[in-house]
């Protein structure tokens, strides 16, 4: 397999595509079978490409931002289990029963967390309700 960086003479589109061969690519060229994925035009090129090299520099900051990506995926899990100890989880309901605390219609003695939509939480906060949202990363250990 090979990715091959194409760019549209028409549109100025800038795409990837992968093929089985270079072959394969000048095969599909030849026939018009190239199209851009923006404007459908079959006047597609590929640019200047320049190979990734593995050098030991880039195994160094590959190491560096996996330390990085373990320290804050630990992170996030200590948050995960503060919350799981110390509120209330309503699932699904969340929006509802933020709402039934903020008009004080039920009455909690801890804070809850759920599951919410984008479009839930812009409404909680336009109606002056604190709600916020958290990556959740799901334990995978049995």
């Amino acid at each position: 397999m090979i990715k091959y960086k194409l760019f549209c003479k028409k549109c100025s589109y800038i795409f990837d595509s992968w093929f089985g061969s270079s072959q394969e690519y000048e095969k599909l060229k030849k026939k018009k079978l190239l199209n851009c994925i923006k404007c459908n035009s079959i006047h597609v090129d590929k640019t200047l490409m320049a190979p990734k090299l593995i050098s030991k520099k880039s195994k160094i900051k590959n190491s560096q931002n996996l330390r990085k990506l373990n320290e804050i995926t630990k992170k996030l899990k200590d948050y995960q289990k503060f919350i799981k100890n110390n509120f209330e989880y309503v699932g699904e309901n969340f929006a509802y029963e933020a709402r039934s605390i903020h008009y004080k219609t039920k009455k909690k003695e801890k804070g809850i967390y759920g599951t919410a939509s984008k479009k839930e939480l812009k409404e909680l906060r336009e109606e002056g309700i604190e709600a916020e949202m958290i990556p959740w990363i799901e334990d995978n250990k049995n």
